[in-house]
């Protein structure tokens, strides 16, 4: 028996790096896994990610390991396409006990992106891809869970909205970030009566293929080994981060809610 059989889980941008960790994980423990993606092959974008895959896509490992899976392309920041997803994993599963909110990232590059210079087009879709992607799949889900009077919703922030880079890049995802932080703090607030909680995850350096290939080098320490500041002397992966929001979606946190923990191996910024 898994700790999360006939439970039902939402991950959103699950097609590669972190997103299908968080998929997998939710999987291996017993969940019904429906997960969303502008492409359930994204992970063809980048030649690390490719490598690790061990089927056609995130819902196919699923299943080829016994588990049940959902596959749904679609763009977060419509809410149209989101609420309809929602409500046809209700339709066919009957309940939905888990929301992973970790579609998003960034776009352009650090020494792009600084906080004096940000583009509108390109804060419009930072900054939509990842806050407003996540309160509409909230805001869809939510009314579920509080039905049901249960309920695990995992945010994903970023070390980036905890803290600002040196040099002000990426200051259009480093705000989205920190709205996304916040935003949980008073979900937590809201649900908790209902018996749902709330928590927010906070990666550092994660090295998955998007990471490497377009942001690390595109910041301003390019040439430095990005473990140096570290307390860990490692960059993080994506099972460390998986077993975080295994954490926050079993009973292990039973009592913890409103939550941001950082996933950063002790970084520096």
């Amino acid at each position: 028996m898994g700790k999360l059989d006939g439970k039902v889980a939402i991950v959103t941008g699950g097609a590669r790096g972190l997103g299908r960790a968080y998929a997998r994980r939710l999987a291996s423990l017993g969940a019904k896994i429906a997960l969303c993606d502008l492409n359930l092959k994204s992970y063809e974008e980048f030649e690390l990610e490719a490598k690790d895959m061990t089927g056609e896509s995130t819902v196919a490992e699923i299943e080829a390991g016994g588990g049940s899976a959902l596959g749904y392309q679609l763009d977060v920041t419509d809410r149209a396409a989101v609420d309809a997803m929602v409500a046809d994993v209700k339709k066919k599963w009957g309940r939905i006990d888990i929301l992973v909110c970790n579609a998003g990232g960034g776009r352009g590059k650090p020494v792009d992106t600084k906080a004096s210079t940000l583009e509108s087009p390109l804060l419009h879709l930072v900054v939509g891809m990842n806050l407003y992607g996540t309160v509409y799949f909230v805001n869809a889900v939510a009314p579920h869970m509080k039905e049901q009077k249960s309920g695990r919703i995992v945010t994903v922030s970023s070390t980036a909205g905890l803290s600002p880079s040196n040099d002000g890049g990426y200051a259009h995802y480093g705000a989205a970030k920190a709205a996304i932080a916040h935003y949980t703090r008073y979900l937590a607030q809201e649900l908790g009566p209902f018996g749902i909680t709330a928590n927010c995850i906070a990666p550092g350096s994660i090295a998955t293929g998007r990471i490497m290939a377009v942001v690390i080098p595109g910041g301003a320490g390019a040439n430095r080994d990005p473990a140096r500041r570290i307390a860990l002397r490692r960059q993080g992966t994506v099972d460390d981060c998986a077993k975080v929001v295994e954490f926050l979606c079993t009973d292990l946190s039973d009592y913890v809610t409103g939550q941001v923990i950082a996933i950063d191996g002790g970084m520096l910024r």
